[in-house]
């Protein structure tokens, strides 16, 4: 049964609202996923769904229909609202009429490096301040069949509304882990004898020419500074991708893709 709000002043309008800040999103371990598209995934991976919040217009689709009666089956507490109220409390462009505050998963380290077929390959961000990027490189990670992803802190905030969206739903498939140090990940990367491997111009080599089919960690950094230098003082290797043309840099998420699926081809020989 769905309750009916309308009122901008509603208890759970305004956590949905409150939740657009990270503080909140931290303290209650919540977050919102907003679509049928990364709903759906959110489902099928086993996420834990509080709260659903849609518009009578979306519940008339077929698809969004089916997805409220799936969540409803979940003991999920259901809302609907008027039009006008969801654009207000909506984060996207082109609302599609439905939105979900979810529970967060905490991933572990431990489940990076579980023996698998194929060797660890994880991806490591330092200090990647776009949502947009981080969302598109677990995405690209996912499609690369990494093992998982770790956001160093300092990186943006991987349920952020942009992160989550950018994800394409991948953020539900694929161990992610937020909020280590530099230095945790180095001594958890020698501990399990991963070898770390750093994006840099200076003293490296190209990317296709480092071995990638052994357990590694690839860094990601910043998207002005770069990696940071801890990580490179403690990386096994360091490699580059050439630029042909004038373009000074490559957007890290498009570096992610290349270097990842460089790995893809080394592995599939395996």
């Amino acid at each position: 049964m769905s309750e009916f709000i309308s009122s901008p002043a509603n208890r759970l309008i305004k956590e949905v609202i409150s939740l657009k800040q990270k503080k909140y999103r931290d303290s209650l371990g919540l977050f919102i996923a907003e679509g049928v598209r990364l709903i759906e995934e959110c489902a099928v991976a086993g996420w834990s769904v509080a709260t659903c919040i849609y518009t009578e217009a979306a519940a008339a689709r077929d698809r969004t229909r089916s997805l409220i009666e799936r969540l409803e089956k979940l003991n999920c507490q259901l809302a609907v609202v008027p039009d006008s109220l969801y654009n207000k409390i909506s984060d996207t462009e082109q609302p599609q009429g439905i939105m979900v505050i979810v529970k967060k998963r905490q991933a572990t380290l431990e489940s990076m490096v579980a023996a698998g077929e194929n060797p660890p390959l994880v991806v490591v961000l330092d200090g990647i301040q776009d949502p947009g990027n981080v969302g598109t490189i677990i995405r690209t990670a996912d499609a690369a069949g990494c093992t998982g992803v770790i956001a160093l802190k300092g990186s943006a905030d991987i349920y952020a509304g942009k992160t989550v969206r950018a994800s394409m739903g991948s953020l539900f498939h694929l161990p992610v882990v937020e909020g280590i140090t530099s230095l945790e990940l180095i001594t958890w990367l020698q501990r399990c004898r991963v070898r770390l491997l750093a994006t840099s111009l200076q003293q490296s080599e190209l990317y296709y020419r480092t071995k990638l089919a052994c357990p590694v960690a690839i860094v990601l950094g910043n998207e002005g500074q770069g990696v940071s230098p801890e990580l490179l003082e403690a990386a096994d290797s360091c490699v580059n991708i050439p630029l042909i043309g004038q373009a000074e840099s490559l957007n890290v998420a498009v570096a992610a893709g290349i270097i990842l699926y460089e790995a893809v081809r080394q592995r599939s020989t395996l």
